[in-house]
């Protein structure tokens, strides 16, 4: 048999481990081109010129740079008002208590509205659920300013957070759809970036528009930036949904509707056989060839249809796809545990934005545009982590696994994660109590750079280990991970204000430090069991693939 992951997994059997690194030359599968010949591809892409995984590099760099748009200016709106909490409490009498509370309100529906988006983007296809929420943002942000009583704001992050949702979960299935699992890391740590970047760069400028026009302009040029990116993403951007009637990582062949996977006891000649074959010819009952009609190519016009119709002609399985992630987090632990690193990266990026505009405002007497342009030094530490995760985190893998003969576990990216047992409880400890005693404002904005560096380290790492180990399951096992992460975000957004004026500063961030160390100290476990959780999970991978595949809802 090839080794390649199957529905229960790879040739051994366990999701996550694949054979990706074709060291003999014996893998009869395609191949990367270029200087990397030795690379299996996989997922194995069909025959056809408008599955995504073939797309010509100018369609896939297209398709990405529409999932950036689209992350970066609903990510602007959802961090802009960060450096400008001090004049809209005191314009409209809301605590930061109460602005830091519906933040908080607005993170939970981010995650928990991904339980409506996803199954809807799987089910009808990504590009209207894109454009949809996009434009939703647009309505809301023009809304926001008129907000004055705590309700109001509630009720606006509420929604905000809804219709955002799509930004958290829905963009690394876009990448998967289009890129091979040797490439994914570098557009993964890519869309890490846009987020992080997206949320570090909103402050920085709504800190200047905030001075010289007032902030309720800040929210008004949000909705201006997201009319802009609909526009953008109506013209562009095209559909990535793509039904398959095989595993996408089984060689073209091996699986069909009506045909069981070959027994793993079958002869290798047979297999052989059955590779050779011509993909556009197929076997009749005579055993005459029959050609296959091959789809045409899609026109312009067709790309820019909100539905298509291989989506339309699934059979509605939407209560299944909603209910699935939150089975996904009993069933595979490597799931929780995703949604738990990525979450617990997060609540420290949570906890400086809570905190700047009253550090940098109060204790350092920034204006609302120096407070934002502060946020250029984790714009900085982001951009650094992604190329870290990204190009190197690709490449670092691809090492490791030419050096145990071709296989590559999905623990591999988790060793990048060692930085971060420094970078978290240093950046914390140099935040919060660097504040505490008004050590020169240096040290906290390199204190935000290092907090930035290692949240974009949790976003990037924690997705792609929850990808890389149930690929087929990816788009509702990132909704999983996101339910965690989002409902800590939530916790700790709401109690973030009376924490730190119950402790005090220096208090209450040594003892971040340290709950950030020990959570950090946590990937050990995976790096040890991993693998074995992995294995012992191949049996309900399997049942879960099964349902997708019966449903259409393979990618």
């Amino acid at each position: 048999m090839s080794n390649f992951e199957t529905p229960t997994g790879d040739g051994s059997g366990i999701p996550g481990t694949v054979h990706l690194v074709d060291l003999e030359g014996t893998i009869a599968a395609k191949h990367a081109k270029g200087g990397k010949q030795d690379i299996v591809l996989v997922p194995a892409p069909s025959e056809d010129q408008d599955d995504p995984l073939n797309w010509t590099p100018r369609r896939k760099a297209l398709s990405t740079l529409c999932m950036a748009v689209y992350t970066w200016m609903v990510g602007i709106a959802s961090a802009a008002i960060y450096s400008i909490l001090t004049p809209i409490s005191e314009d409209t009498g809301l605590t930061l208590g109460d602005l830091n509370a519906g933040t908080g309100y607005m993170f939970l529906f981010f995650g928990w509205g991904c339980l409506v988006w996803q199954p809807l983007a799987l089910q009808f296809g990504k590009r209207p659920v894109y454009l949809i929420s996009i434009l939703a943002t647009m309505a809301i942000q023009i809304w926001a300013p008129w907000t004055t009583s705590n309700g109001q704001w509630i009720a606006n992050k509420i929604l905000q957070g809804f219709f955002g949702a799509p930004i958290e979960s829905l963009c690394e299935i876009s990448v998967t759809d289009i890129y091979f699992q040797h490439e994914r890391g570098t557009y993964i740590a890519l869309y890490a970036l846009v987020l992080a970047g997206s949320n570090y760069f909103a402050p920085i400028i709504s800190g200047f528009i905030a001075d010289g026009m007032g902030w309720q302009w800040v929210l008004y040029w949000c909705a201006i930036f997201c009319g802009i990116g609909f526009v953008f993403l109506f013209f562009f951007m095209e559909e990535t949904n793509y039904v398959r009637q095989t595993a996408p990582d089984l060689p073209p062949g091996l699986s069909t509707p009506n045909q069981n996977t070959p027994d793993q006891g079958e002869a290798e000649s047979d297999v052989e056989k059955k590779l050779s074959t011509s993909p556009h010819v197929s076997s009749g009952t005579s055993g005459q060839a029959i050609p296959i009609a091959l789809p045409q190519p899609r026109t312009y016009l067709t790309k820019l249809s909100l539905f298509q119709s291989s989506d339309l002609h699934k059979p509605i399985s939407l209560p299944g796809m909603a209910l699935r992630p939150l089975l996904y987090l009993y069933h595979f632990p490597i799931i929780l545990y995703a949604g738990f690193s990525y979450g617990s990266n997060l609540v420290w990026f949570n906890v400086l934005n809570a905190t700047a505009s009253l550090i940098l405002g109060t204790t350092y007497s920034f204006s609302a545009s120096m407070v934002g342009l502060a946020y250029i030094s984790p714009l900085i530490g982001t951009a650094v982590a992604a190329a870290y995760t990204g190009v190197v985190g690709d490449r670092f893998v691809l090492w490791l696994a030419r050096r145990r003969a071709g296989w590559l576990e999905s623990e591999y990216r988790l060793w990048l994660f060692a930085p971060s047992l420094l970078f978290v409880p240093g950046g914390l400890i140099l935040w919060g109590v660097g504040a505490a005693y008004a050590i020169p404002w240096p040290g906290p904005v390199i204190a935000m750079a290092i907090i930035a560096f290692t949240n974009t380290l949790g976003v990037q790492l924690s997705v792609s280990y929850a990808i890389d180990s149930y690929r087929m399951l990816g788009g509702e096992a990132i909704v999983s991970v996101i339910l965690v992460r989002n409902t800590m975000s939530f916790a700790v957004s709401y109690g973030i204000t009376p924490w730190v004026d119950g402790m005090g500063l220096q208090n209450a961030f040594v003892t971040a430090g340290m709950v950030g160390l020990a959570q950090v100290l946590t990937v050990g476990a995976f790096l040890w069991w991993g693998k074995g959780l992995r294995e012992k999970s191949r049996g309900r991978y399997g049942m879960f693939v099964e349902e997708l595949r019966v449903s259409g809802l393979m990618h």
